[in-house]
């Protein structure tokens, strides 16, 4: 008996070592364009490898002080799939441009397109943690609300 408690508790420690194990963490080895091109095409593909996964990978580069806005991941879900953001969850395709940039902030233009055919802007800023483990890490603080740009011919 006391074996099986022993397997057991290894088997979950080892589940949740490796629960994580496919996203791709805040680094600082990874530049603005980086963060923004892993969090774009973690929304694209949403429920690849697993339902909503797209949405944790992004929740992972929020930055902390957003994340007390959005609050835990639960919370930051919900508000993924209000209409507001919801166009970003997968999505066709999508345009990325420079808008501004400075030592701690980029800002771009990023430019969605739906499943069908709609076309969506996006304004997407990113800044520098504010944490001590990851200060030079680039996260997302701001996403505007999208601005219809139309339908494609």
């Amino acid at each position: 008996m006391a074996i099986r408690k022993i397997i057991y508790f290894i088997s979950i420690l080892f589940y949740f070592s490796n629960a994580h194990s496919d996203f791709i963490l805040p680094d600082k080895k990874l530049g603005p364009n980086d963060v923004l091109k892993i969090q774009l095409e973690a929304l694209k593909n949403n429920d690849v490898p697993s339902t909503d996964f797209g949405i944790e990978q992004t929740w992972l580069f929020a930055h902390p002080n957003n994340k007390v806005v959005t609050g835990p991941l639960a919370r930051f879900k919900i508000m993924l799939y209000s209409e507001s953001y919801r166009i970003l969850i997968d999505h066709h395709s999508h345009e990325i441009q420079l808008i501004s940039n400075n030592l701690d902030k980029y800002v771009y233009g990023v430019k969605i397109l739906t499943s069908n055919k709609q076309i969506f802007f996006y304004e997407w800023h990113l800044e520098k943690g504010n944490e001590e483990d990851c200060k030079s890490c680039w996260y997302t603080s701001v996403v505007s609300n999208p601005i219809d740009q139309g339908n494609t011919i």
